[in-house]
């Protein structure tokens, strides 16, 4: 049970001080991650899916027995582990980031800088922001608040749950790599295949949990719940579509639609068909609702492994 206390005050910490710190400007764990696992593309890289799933691989997998590594050698000590599970979490989730990024945006498309708002919207996703106007770019910010609601702070935690540190590090490993290699580009569109498969399947529990929580936490739980099962698996991501599809229902607003990401145009299904469109002050309101989202989440992720522990003694006590 101390290790259930143990990741239970760890992950309390680390989302805590996600909110209160955020993310460094500099030396930021992932980012020396994301640097490191450049190097290593630099020579792997072949335009093969094989080579790019033994990148996927062999280096998530590396990640994950580091810091399996780690969590052995505080197993012994409540202090320490708390303290690793602390940092551990602090460095994988961006919520507070995520949030700030969202409202400095919010703040210039309030004041009707909209070069500024195309200036800011590539730290949050990977849109044309010339092709936008400011409505595209208020939608392209609720958007991208949703989907990393779960790929920065949801996701990770579920996997916390199941795998403690290890899982943490190694879903913040996969998410990574697959934001680096992951994309339909030609250099990329068989060397990152397995990154994004993989990551298509780590991401898959914490979409749905996400998007269960936002229609939980939203103002509108029937709208959130119609439009996550009418639109979700219109979407083109196996994970976004259900993440995005709740939220536009949980905002009573409009999703999808045409979007331009690398001069590559794509069209596509519109997500709660029956709201209106996005306001800059739904941006406000998305972040808000991420915050709910995270924090539920914590609740969720610590009773789980709470009962998956119980039930493996269980099994091994039969």
């Amino acid at each position: 049970m101390s290790a259930d206390r143990d990741f239970a005050y760890g992950a309390a910490a680390g989302l805590l001080g996600d909110l209160l710190l955020g993310d460094p400007r500099r030396g930021h764990p992932v980012a020396g991650f994301g640097r490191a696992a450049g190097a290593v593309e630099r020579v792997l890289w072949r335009d093969h899916r094989g080579w790019g799933a033994l990148h996927a691989v062999g280096w998530a997998g590396g990640a994950a027995g580091a810091a399996a590594l780690a969590a052995a050698l505080v197993r012994r000590s409540p202090a320490a582990s708390v303290a690793l599970t602390a940092a551990a979490t602090w460095a994988v989730v961006g919520g507070t980031s995520l949030g700030r990024e969202a409202r400095a945006i919010a703040g210039a498309l309030a004041a009707g800088d909209v070069d500024v708002a195309r200036e800011r919207l590539p730290h949050l996703c990977g849109r044309d922001p010339q092709a936008l106007d400011s409505d595209g770019i208020a939608r392209a910010v609720v958007e991208s608040v949703a989907e990393n609601t779960s790929d920065a702070v949801v996701g990770a935690l579920v996997w916390g749950a199941v795998g403690g540190v290890p899982g943490l590090v190694a879903f913040r490993a996969v998410n990574t790599l697959d934001a680096m290699v992951g994309h339909k580009s030609p250099r990329y569109r068989r060397y990152g295949w397995a990154s994004a498969r993989l990551d298509d399947v780590l991401g898959w529990p914490g979409a749905r949990l996400t998007a269960g929580l936002a229609a939980l936490a939203g103002g509108s739980p029937s709208g959130a719940v119609r439009a996550w099962r009418a639109d979700a698996a219109k979407h083109p991501s196996p994970n976004a579509g259900p993440v995005e599809a709740s939220f536009a229902g949980a905002l009573g607003v409009r999703l999808g639609g045409t979007l331009s990401y690398g001069g590559r145009v794509e069209h596509r299904p519109v997500l709660n068909a029956h709201g209106r469109d996005v306001r800059v002050a739904d941006i406000e309101r998305a972040v808000r609702l991420s915050r709910r989202v995270s924090w539920l989440a914590l609740g969720v992720a610590v009773t789980a492994r709470r009962v998956l522990r119980r039930s493996a003694k269980s099994g091994r006590d039969a």
